[in-house]
C-alpha cells in the first residue's frame, strides 16, 4: 500500500484503485495539481499518493508545493514496494520501478518543442519524451494536444508508435473559458480601465528571454509611462527553483521598486496572461499560448534549442520582433495597433486540437488505464481561473515630466510620470514649456531621493485640515530641498504647501486623484510663475486622460 503494508487496518476510504503521482520538478507538479482534481472529483475508488523523486537540478520547492496542497507524500525509494494501479505524471524524466501498472505521461508546456538537457549524459534530448527503456516496456502513455505532435514524435522516436492519447490541453482551454473574466482578474492585479499591461515572459536557459535581456523589464518600466502602463513578468518555474527567489528579488530589485508585477512561480501567470494586453516573450510554451488566445505578441528572444516544424517555430515566423535597444514605447504601441485578433489563428490551430474538450478526454483515458468505469457524473467542462492575489510593491517615487500649453487662464498640464528607481539612466531634459522633478511618497526608504525631491507626498490621507496643514510644516522643515509638500484630507481636497508658506487647495472636478498628480500641476503653475488663486487647469495624464483641477488659495502657513 502507498502509505504503509498495513494500511487497510486503518484507512477511513476503501478505495479500489491507487494512483501514484510521480513529484520531481515544480512545473510537472503543479501542472498535474491543476489537473486531476476535476478529473477525480467525489471518486472514492480511487487513492491518490505523490511520490517525490528528488534526483531533478529543478527540485527546490516540489515538497514545499506539495505539503501546501495537503498532498500525501511517500518517498521516492517506498514506490518499488507499493503496488499502484496507474503512475501519473507531467516528468517525463522519471525513473519508474520495473512492475506491470501503466505510466500516464501528461504534458508540461506544448507538446515537444524543445531541445533541453539530459540528465542522465552531456548531450541534448527532445522535451516531454520518455526514455526509449520505458517505450519498450510498452507500459507508458504520452498525452498530446495535437495529432501533429504524434507524428513529430514518432520520427525521433519510432518506439513510441501506438503510445500517445490525443486528449488536447487542459491549461489552453481554461485560459480561453476564463476570458469573460478578464476584468475581475485586471481589477485583481491593479489594472485601470485606462491602463495597458504589458506581460513579459520568460523560458529558463541562456537562450531564455532574460537570460539575453535580464535589463529589459527596468529597462520597459524607464520607458512605458506609470499611469497609463503596468508592466508584469511570467518567469519559467526551473528558473525560481534553479536560482531561488532571493536571486530573482535581487536582479530585478530596480524593477520591483518601479511596481513590476511579478507573477509567483505558481498557478497566478495564467490570469495574468488573461488580463494582458500585451505579450513579451521567447519560444516557451507561455508565449505560444499568448499567441492562441490572441493577445498581441513581441518575441525578445527565440532560442536555438527550439524544434524546427512545430507550433513553436510557426508563431516565430508570423511574430514581430523588439528590438530591445530600440524605443521599447513605440514598439509597443505599434503592435498593439496593427494587431487582429485572428493573427495566429493557424499557430493556435497547430498546437491545439478540438479545445474545450481536454478535460473530457483526459478523464476517459484516465479511468481506462485505472480499469474503472468512469463516474456517472457529466464530464467535467474548464474551469474558469481563481483571481490572483496583487504581487505588486507600490512604487513610492517618480520622475515627473511635466508640459505646460495654452495660456494662462486656460491652460493645460500634461503630467507623464516614470518610477524614479528605474529612470536613473533616462535623459528628460528641462525646456521653457518641458520641466521634470522628482516626486516622493513619505514611506519612500531610500532617503538619498527623498533628500532630492522637489515634491514630497504623504501615501495616506489626513483625518482633518488641521493635521493636513501639520503635516506640511513639518515635512518642509525636515526636507529643506524639497518646494512642495502634498497631502489629501479624508473625503475632500488635496493641500499643497509650498516652501514660501503659501497653502494650495487642489481638487480634481471629476474622479478622486493621486495627490502627486495634483500636486504636479501646482508645481507647473510654480516653475511658469503662474497665478495660483483660483485657476483650473486641465491636467492631461500620459496619452490616456483629461482631467480638470480647480487651485485655491489658504491661509498661509506661518514661517521662521
Amino acid at each position: 500500500m502507498p502509505v504503509g503494508r498495513d494500511a487497510h487496518r486503518w484507512s477511513t476510504f476503501r478505495s479500489e484503485r491507487t494512483l501514484v503521482v510521480a513529484a520531481r520538478t515544480v512545473t510537472s507538479t503543479v501542472r498535474v495539481l491543476e489537473t486531476l482534481p476535476p478529473l477525480l472529483r467525489g471518486d472514492s475508488r480511487v487513492s491518490v499518493v505523490f511520490a517525490y523523486d528528488p534526483t531533478s537540478a529543478f527540485n527546490a520547492g516540489v515538497l514545499d508545493l506539495l505539503h501546501t496542497a495537503g498532498c500525501r507524500v511517500m518517498p521516492w525509494e517506498q514506490l518499488g514496494h507499493t503496488a499502484p494501479d496507474l503512475i501519473l505524471s507531467a516528468s517525463e524524466n522519471i525513473d519508474v520501478p520495473e512492475a506491470d501498472c501503466p505510466v500516464l505521461v501528461l504534458p508540461h508546456g506544448v507538446g515537444f518543442q524543445k531541445f533541453v538537457p539530459d540528465s542522465r549524459s552531456s548531450a541534448d534530448r527532445l522535451s516531454g519524451v520518455v526514455p526509449d527503456s520505458l517505450l519498450e516496456t510498452r507500459r507508458a502513455w504520452l498525452a498530446v494536444s495535437h495529432p501533429a505532435q504524434e507524428e513529430q514524435l514518432l520520427a525521433t522516436h519510432p518506439k513510441a508508435a501506438g503510445r500517445t492519447l490525443l486528449v488536447g490541453d487542459p491549461c489552453f482551454d481554461e485560459l480561453v473559458s476564463s476570458r469573460p473574466r478578464r476584468k475581475a482578474y485586471r481589477d485583481a492585479l491593479g489594472i485601470a480601465e485606462h491602463q495597458r499591461l504589458v506581460m513579459v515572459s520568460s523560458t529558463w536557459g541562456p537562450t531564455s528571454l532574460l537570460g539575453r535581456h535580464p535589463a529589459l523589464l527596468p529597462r520597459l518600466l524607464s520607458q512605458l509611462p506609470y499611469d497609463d502602463y503596468r508592466v508584469g513578468t511570467i518567469i519559467h518555474p526551473n528558473v525560481w527553483s534553479a536560482h531561488g527567489a532571493w536571486q530573482i528579488h535581487t536582479l530585478q530589485a530596480a524593477a520591483l521598486d518601479a511596481g513590476l508585477l511579478l507573477m509567483p512561480a505558481i498557478h497566478a501567470w495564467r490570469p495574468a496572461l488573461v488580463a494582458a494586453d500585451v505579450l513579451i516573450g521567447d519560444h516557451g510554451s507561455v508565449t505560444l499560448y499568448g499567441a492562441a488566445a490572441g493577445t498581441p505578441l513581441l518575441l525578445a528572444a527565440f532560442g536555438g534549442d527550439a524544434v524546427p516544424g512545430t507550433a513553436v517555430q510557426d508563431m516565430a515566423a508570423a511574430v514581430p520582433r523588439l528590438n530591445t535597444r530600440g524605443d521599447l514605447l513605440q514598439q509597443v504601441e505599434d503592435v498593439v495597433r496593427d494587431h487582429t485578433p485572428e493573427r495566429y489563428a493557424a499557430v493556435a490551430e497547430h498546437a491545439f486540437a478540438e479545445p474545450g474538450h481536454a478535460l473530457a478526454r483526459l478523464r476517459t483515458a484516465l479511468y481506462r488505464l485505472l480499469r474503472l468505469p468512469e463516474p456517472p457524473s457529466p464530464p467535467p467542462s474548464p474551469l474558469v481561473l481563481p483571481v490572483p492575489d496583487p504581487p505588486a510593491s507600490p512604487v513610492t517615487s517618480w520622475e515627473v515630466a511635466i508640459g505646460i500649453s495654452g495660456d494662462s487662464e486656460a491652460p493645460t498640464v500634461t503630467v507623464c510620470r516614470f518610477p524614479a528607481a528605474v529612470s536613473a539612466d533616462m535623459a528628460r531634459p528641462d525646456s521653457p514649456s518641458r520641466f521634470t522633478h522628482l516626486a516622493c511618497v513619505d514611506d519612500e526608504r531610500d532617503h538619498r531621493l527623498t533628500e532630492s525631491a522637489s515634491v514630497l507626498v504623504r501615501r495616506h490621507p489626513a483625518s482633518t485640515s488641521v493635521g493636513a496643514l501639520r503635516w506640511v510644516e513639518d515635512t518642509l522643515a525636515q526636507f529643506p530641498g524639497s518646494l512642495l509638500a502634498a497631502t489629501e484630507i479624508r473625503g475632500g481636497c488635496c493641500l499643497v504647501g509650498l516652501r514660501d508658506g503659501r497653502i494650495v487647495e487642489a481638487t480634481a472636478t471629476g474622479p478622486a486623484m493621486d495627490p502627486c498628480l495634483l500636486a504636479a500641476a501646482v508645481y507647473a503653475r510654480l516653475r511658469e510663475g503662474r497665478p495660483l488663486d483660483d485657476v483650473q487647469v486641465r491636467l492631461r495624464i500620459g496619452d490616456t486622460r483629461d482631467e480638470d483641477v480647480v487651485l485655491r488659495r489658504r491661509p498661509t502657513l506661518p514661517t521662521g
